[in-house]
């Protein structure tokens, strides 16, 4: 297995390695054997998983430890090779008070409540993200409606433009032809007055 690099111990990998360590110390094996074999398991270094065990687990399992080494003695005393296991439910929980501590901050529930919630919390990040999509498409759809209106309107612009250029031409025309009629009625009026 690939070692990977994991900064920070759950409860969950300290109780993994005191189990296995204890096994190893009630079975007569080595603490280093028992270090392989969870970092086996953790995906952590035997090194790192030595270093955990003596600067901070072993201090909550002193007495998990004495029953340990007892149980080793008394199999090997008693030569019996298949003695009942020792875990850490078989240890009375109140000399580990550290692990009950660590029981209430980690327990089961603990994490499906969490889990719940994180399971919640990306539910309804979902529906945002789906009303927020939803949302975008709808003012997609209004931008592309008055990108159109606004050709449209463009297009109706440069019409009226057009015609108001030839009305205005029409219009000037129009003066024109009114003021040389204008001009041609004063002098037909003023040559009107001199035969008179």
């Amino acid at each position: 297995m690939a070692v990977k690099r994991q900064d920070a111990w759950s409860s969950e990998d300290d109780m993994i390695l005191a189990e296995v360590t204890l096994r190893h110390i009630r079975d007569g094996g080595t603490q280093l054997s028992a270090f392989e074999e969870v970092a086996e398991r953790l995906g952590r270094t035997p090194a790192a998983c030595g270093f955990r065990w003596n600067s901070t687990v072993r201090k909550n399992y002193d007495a998990a430890i004495q029953v340990a080494k007892t149980e080793r003695q008394r199999r090997g005393q008693d030569r019996v090779h298949y003695a009942t296991p020792l875990t850490l439910s078989s240890v009375r929980m109140d000399s580990l008070p550290s692990l009950e501590h660590q029981e209430d901050d980690y327990s089961l529930d603990h994490v499906i409540r969490f889990l719940r919630q994180h399971k919640n919390e990306v539910s309804e990040l979902k529906k945002q993200q789906k009303q927020l999509e939803e949302e975008l498409c709808d003012r997609e759809d209004e931008l592309r409606r008055l990108e159109l209106e606004n050709k449209s309107m463009k297009e109706q612009l440069t019409t009226v433009e057009s015609d108001y250029q030839l009305v205005n031409d029409d219009y000037r025309t129009l003066v024109q032809i009114m003021d040389r009629a204008r001009k041609l009625a004063a002098r037909t009026e003023d040559l009107e007055k001199e035969h008179k």
